[in-house]
């Protein structure tokens, strides 16, 4: 199985301790986000979990204690961006980012860690020109410590329209011009670009639309061929990504950026962050009365016929 710890949450950027507190102890309990009394139990081995899936805003906090998870096969998405304060209140200075993604690349390989710059939106002061210098410089900075970028345009969903007014849609117009500069600056520094969830619009400048954590993506980070389950890709449209079994919990990420998906406001993530215990099974909070805990029905992918195994 894949697990998956960045869709909800940046679980390495503020829950490391948890997290590693969670692996010494062999299992984690999720809560369903839509019926919080039905809970999964996930079991947190290597015999069982074929690839621990991140994606974060700050790697950092996880690297001095890396080792403690390397026998665990790993992909990881860094998301660095071209935003200030006022988009990214609370995301790290850009430049501490780079150096975390350096270090991570050098623990995991280059195949196993892939730089998002996502989601792009435009406005007076984040211009197509800005975009495109942005990208460059920061392409130019991750050359060698990573082989591929993925992008994706700001979706406009009613949580981002309230907390991020006046943000607009991008046109198809820029989405070309971006889909065809950033594909050559990739391409200059030894990166593939690839997109999210975009259709294949940008197939035409060498974009690969294929999708961004798709088995072949996971199966060439890991060094291993994987056998999946149908029913275990995403249900999104448009998406062949692994993106199930997350361990994440919504409204408990602490960026507080205005774009996010993920966030509902800023108070309930400040409640919930304050009942974040490390030593807890539970990512926020504890067990409540009517708990009903199933055991995740978790077995390896692993094409036993076509890995050394």
């Amino acid at each position: 199985m894949i697990l998956n710890t960045g869709n909800r949450t940046d679980i390495p950027a503020f829950y490391s301790e948890w997290f590693y507190n969670r692996i010494r102890a062999g299992f984690v309990l999720v809560r369903n986000p839509y019926y919080p009394q039905q809970v999964i139990q996930y079991r947190l081995t290597p015999e069982v979990v074929d690839c621990l899936a991140f994606c974060t805003k700050n790697p950092a906090p996880m690297l001095n204690r890396w080792s403690e998870i390397s026998d665990f096969k790993q992909f990881w998405f860094v998301t660095i961006t071209p935003y200030g304060r006022d988009t990214e209140p609370h995301v790290p200075d850009k430049a501490q980012v780079i150096e975390a993604f350096k270090r991570l690349s050098e623990a995991v390989g280059i195949e196993a860690v892939g730089w998002r710059y996502d989601p792009i939106f435009i406005s007076e002061k984040y211009s197509l020109d800005f975009h495109r210098d942005s990208f460059e410089r920061m392409a130019s900075s991750l050359k060698s410590y990573t082989d591929h970028c993925v992008i994706s345009f700001i979706d406009l969903y009613q949580k981002t329209r309230r907390n991020f007014r006046g943000v607009r849609a991008v046109t198809t117009v820029e989405r070309a011009a971006i889909g065809q500069d950033f594909a050559t600056i990739a391409s200059q520094n030894g990166m593939i670009l690839r997109t999210c969830c975009e259709g294949a619009d940008l197939a035409p400048y060498g974009v690969d639309c294929s999708g961004c954590m798709t088995r072949t993506v996971l199966e060439r980070a890991i060094g291993i061929n994987l056998k999946v389950p149908k029913n275990r890709y995403t249900s999104r449209e448009g998406c062949d990504c692994l993106l199930g079994s997350d361990i994440g919990v919504y409204n408990s990420c602490g960026h507080g950026c205005r774009y996010c998906y993920a966030n509902h406001d800023d108070q309930t993530v400040k409640h919930n962050m304050a009942n974040h215990d490390p030593k807890s099974p539970f990512l926020i909070g504890n067990a409540m009365a009517g708990d009903m805990i199933k055991a995740a029905k978790q077995v390896s992918y692993v094409d036993r016929q076509l890995s050394f195994l």
